[in-house]
């Protein structure tokens, strides 16, 4: 996304793009229609619990481990092999974000490198910070151009600058925006779907959207599935406002299919405490 033009504020634009307002109203019914259920005023630790279990079960399953919910739960060693390993990234990253929270929208970068480094669990000199030109990039998503370095550095040097500045755009849209753009970049070696996905999962937080986390968009984006997103994901690519609007509208039905999964589980509760 360019972050330079006409308007001081480039997010806000795109939430007047048609379409994206019907977006963010249907999001914020189904947000409010989870966070009005009589379950989350007794057992919301439980839904959060729960959401956050099956939002990391749904971002590994897009990059490549795609695992019953109930193995997801069960296991404890994620040192295996490479769907283990990324399962175990996944989880790691949903219990970071809600730690980075209040660092988000003073030093975006920094919460930025904090996930890779969380995700990698390495001591690789290349983890943590973005990648330099010639260096590997290990994502599923060689189909889409990858930037070299000085775009990665100047894109995301536009994006803390945005964030930073805060917006009036909707959250919606300004995490539809961070999840693009990380995508879009592939800044770092590795786990660049699963970092995106996190940050995504941190401005729903962070904006006041989904405070208690119990709308996970990630569990959203998997029942939609990889070629959707990856169609959604070209979209945003192409810059045009129809892409933009598609990919906006994309996230927002994940959102969506996020708190219908967590009104699932308060209504599995509620029956099992009648």
């Amino acid at each position: 996304m360019s972050t330079t033009g006409a308007t001081a504020d480039p997010l806000a634009a795109l939430g007047e793009l048609p379409g994206v307002a019907e977006s963010v109203e249907s999001v914020r019914k189904a947000v409010d229609r989870v966070y009005g259920h009589r379950i989350m005023r007794r057992r919301s630790n439980e839904i959060t619990s729960e959401a956050a279990l099956r939002g990391a079960r749904g971002s590994a399953a897009l990059s490549g481990a795609d695992w019953v919910l109930e193995e997801v739960r069960r296991r404890t060693d994620f040192r295996g092999d490479d769907e283990a390993r990324v399962t175990g990234a996944a989880l790691r990253l949903t219990a970071e974000a809600g730690q980075l929270l209040s660092i988000w929208r003073q030093s975006p970068l920094r919460v930025l490198a904090r996930l890779h480094l969380v995700a990698a669990a390495d001591d690789n000199a290349r983890v943590g910070r973005p990648r330099q030109d010639g260096e590997p990039v290990d994502e599923p998503l060689a189909e889409l151009p990858l930037p070299d370095a000085a775009e990665v550095s100047g894109r995301l040097e536009g994006l803390a600058e945005l964030v930073i500045a805060g917006s009036s755009a909707p959250a919606l849209v300004t995490a539809a925006v961070v999840h693009g753009e990380l995508l879009a970049l592939r800044p770092f070696g590795s786990h660049n779907g699963l970092v995106a996905r996190a940050a995504e999962r941190i401005v729903l937080v962070g904006s006041g959207l989904d405070p208690k986390s119990v709308c996970p968009a990630e569990v959203g984006h998997a029942e939609l599935g990889r070629a959707a997103y990856v169609a959604a994901l070209e979209g945003y690519v192409s810059g045009t406002p129809e892409g933009m609007a598609a990919w906006i509208a994309h996230c927002g039905r994940a959102v969506e299919l996020g708190a219908r999964e967590s009104t699932a589980v308060c209504e599995a509760l509620q029956r099992g405490a009648a």
